[in-house]
């Protein structure tokens, strides 16, 4: 068993490390210019060719998506209520709190602990989130919402083609899911690689706070993942696939949109970097548990 958790995490933390190491050692790396590549090229032919192999039925994918939605209410409400207790700034913190780190560090997590079916969930889990992230989550920060800027945003269209070649059972050229699949094979290891060098960046003022809201987004992930899994009677992947995505750190878009918008961005990237730490140091025992 610990020689599987070995196998599961070592990619991710080797991975991560080498990006932490590259910025940390001075060497140049342009953040914007690799996120706009995972985001707009790595990520939707990955979705897209995921989809369009889909070996699960459609309505199982639709179902685990509308789980993932789910979670991201249950987030936003439970998260809302604790920020108004404790008197906090909601457009501050309600983002970090709201949105995991399904994408940088889940995916990877459920391709090695889960396989092709795990990535294949992680996915769909992704796609709820990062739609809302680039919807809701730039409301939040920004105060504002545009159509026009979910309109931009090419995961939607990944996700929109792929399913539809689903649904349809449209048979695609086999040059076509090479492409798409080598272009999307470039997002996992991308994605760590710049997870790394954001932690890099980051720095640990404002600890008390950083602290408390992280394990409140570690624990609060945990606890609604558990219960939509046991309401809705997941198991096997689905349940250990559910599970680990709601229990992801905060989000590092968090921190750029926080930036961008001047919302309280050095708490934000506390709890990026704390989230980040206590979840590698949690995360034996929670695969543990869900293997």
């Amino acid at each position: 068993m610990y020689e599987i958790l070995l196998n599961i995490i070592a990619p991710v933390v080797g991975t991560a490390g080498l990006g932490y190491f590259w910025a940390r050692t001075g060497r140049v790396f342009h953040t914007e210019t690799v996120t706009a590549i995972v985001t707009n090229i790595g990520a939707p032919m990955l979705i897209f060719s995921t989809l369009a192999g889909l070996e699960m039925a459609l309505g199982s994918f639709l179902e685990f998506a509308f789980l993932a939605f789910l979670a991201a209410v249950l987030f936003g409400a439970v998260g809302l209520l604790v920020l108004w207790l404790c008197r906090l700034d909601i457009r501050d913190y309600l983002p970090g709190i709201m949105f995991p780190n399904v994408g940088n560090m889940g995916l990877p997590l459920c391709m090695f602990a889960f396989g092709e079916a795990g990535l294949a969930l992680g996915i769909a889990f992704f796609t709820v989130f990062s739609t809302l992230q680039f919807t809701v989550g730039i409301w939040l920060s920004s105060g504002t919402t545009s159509l026009a800027q979910l309109l931009r945003t090419p995961l939607i269209y990944a996700v929109v083609i792929g399913l539809g070649v689903k649904a349809l059972g449209i048979s695609i050229p086999l040059s076509i899911m090479n492409t798409t699949s080598l272009i999307g094979s470039l997002t996992i290891p991308l994605m760590l690689f710049a997870l790394g060098v954001s932690l890099a960046g980051l720095s640990l003022r404002h600890i008390p706070l950083a602290t408390g809201l992280s394990l409140l987004r570690l624990m609060l992930g945990f606890a609604v993942g558990y219960a939509l899994a046991t309401l809705f009677a997941l198991d096997g992947i689905a349940r250990g696939v559910f599970i680990l995505e709601c229990c992801m750190p905060v989000a590092v878009f968090n921190y750029l949109f926080s930036l961008r918008y001047h919302r309280a961005h050095s708490h934000v990237a506390g709890m990026v970097l704390i989230s980040t730490l206590l979840s590698f140091a949690t995360l034996p025992v929670l695969l543990l548990y869900l293997l």
